[in-house]
């Protein structure tokens, strides 16, 4: 039998207390989430003041100010057409509901052969049917593939493995976003409808960004054959990577945007769909309606809480922060490992930022899968009083182990000291 976790007590800043008093520095933010850490005593008064005046009321009766406030400034704040904003409960959710969204909009348009969905290998989008069969973590998808729809997948953007000696980084990233293109024609760009991929690979393969170009010609594929990009920002969207939305930094606007994690910042439960105008336009002239919902969709209290952190994390100086400590944080990771002998690659973007562990780093060869290294590297950190968030499977889905930092925006440089700190300390003990 697993052993029971501590039960955590409080939150203080970028710790979390458990009821012995022990202190640990929230060096993932959980799941990427605590974006502003634990105790932020703005995002608590305005849960506080929304569930003062009304805690819940069904969308299918009431919108509420703040839902709408929010909306109005996601849609301000989002890349290229991005104007009409769905609000959910989770990921998974947001996931869910673009998948639908999609296939409404080609029904809608008079094109009902267009439902295949197309995403990358060694993703994840989630943990209901629908959002598991689109992402492509292996060991999630193995117990359920007989539960989910058909899904094609290709090749991520991984340049730590997958681009070859002597290619350039320009011409790794056309090549593989060129394997999109044969996908499309392998199954018949008449019956594809949407491909699906996060900006920055968050869990399974710890904190990966693209080459620079490679969503740009995956933007003109989606386009040369009428095929909606959806871009899952769950996790490294609403600033963990700089900028509100990932995707600005490659100059690209997708079809369909999800957001999570951080736009509620752990304080409430809250998601977003974001999609363009011609997708909101396409379903009034047609049904009406999106033939979608949930009962806590558009939480009033939830809302709230994710109108104040929106508002603080796209402050400019919120996201120079990010940038900065971003950047901190990498130069004292490569400083500290950037030759262990078994820190294989130094990576991410903004505050996401992985660490992929190897037996031999001229080869790049795995860990085997049996030894659990990255359950091993967790409980060592989680002893040395600090929170990350490794995963296995890196390599191929079953081999590879990687670990995930997302820490709190508003740490100091004496955080990042400490991140590093308590790491050699699990490294000291598991290698």
């Amino acid at each position: 039998m697993a052993v029971p976790p501590p039960v955590v007590a409080r939150g203080e800043g970028v710790y979390l207390i458990d009821r012995n008093g022990r202190r640990y520095l929230d060096g993932s933010g959980g799941a990427a989430v605590s974006c502003l850490g634990h105790s932020d005593p703005e995002v608590i008064a305005a849960v506080r003041e929304q569930i003062e005046k009304v805690a819940y009321a069904h969308t299918g009766f009431f919108t509420s100010e703040p839902a709408e406030e929010l909306a109005a400034l996601l849609a301000r704040r989002a890349p290229g057409t991005l104007e009409r904003v769905y609000f959910l409960s989770g990921g998974s959710e947001a996931v869910e509901a673009a998948l639908k969204l999609a296939r409404q909009y080609f029904v809608e348009t008079g094109r009902p052969e267009r439902h295949r969905v197309i995403a990358r290998r060694q993703s994840y989008h989630g943990n209901t049917l629908g959002a598991l069969a689109t992402g492509g973590n292996l060991w999630r998808r193995a117990a359920f593939a007989p539960l989910m729809i058909e899904t094609a997948h290709v090749a991520p953007c991984y340049e730590y493995r997958g681009r070859r000696p002597g290619e350039t980084a320009a011409d790794y990233g056309q090549r593989v976003a060129d394997e999109l293109e044969r996908e499309i024609n392998r199954l018949g760009p008449e019956s594809v409808m949407a491909f699906v991929a996060e900006p920055v690979v968050g869990a399974t393969l710890g904190a990966v960004p693209p080459v620079a170009g490679y969503f740009r010609r995956i933007r003109e594929i989606c386009d040369r054959h009428g095929i909606l990009l959806i871009l899952d920002e769950v996790m490294c969207g609403m600033g963990r990577t700089g900028t509100l939305f990932a995707c600005e930094q490659e100059g690209v606007a997708p079809d369909i945007a999800l957001i999570a994690k951080g736009l509620g910042a752990g304080y409430q439960p809250i998601s977003a769909l974001l999609c363009s105008e011609e997708i909101y336009r396409a379903l009034e002239a047609g049904s009406g309606f999106f033939r979608h919902g949930h009962t806590y969709a558009g939480h009033p209290a939830a809302c709230a809480a994710a109108l104040t952190v929106t508002q603080k994390v796209s402050a400019p100086e919120m996201l120079a922060r990010v940038r900065q400590l971003g950047a901190t944080l990498r130069a004292a990771l490569e400083a500290a490992f950037g030759q262990h002998p078994h820190v294989g690659d130094i990576r991410g973007r903004g505050l996401l930022v992985g660490l992929e562990f190897v037996a031999d780093r001229e080869t790049k060869a795995p860990f085997p899968a049996e030894r659990r290294l990255h359950a091993a590297l967790k409980k060592a950190a989680f002893e040395a009083g600090l929170l990350c968030y490794p995963m296995g499977g890196t390599f191929d889905g079953h081999a590879g182990d990687h670990m995930l930092l997302a820490p709190p925006f508003i740490m100091d440089e004496a955080h990042v000291g400490e991140i590093v700190d308590k790491l050699e300390r699990a490294f000291g003990e598991v290698f």
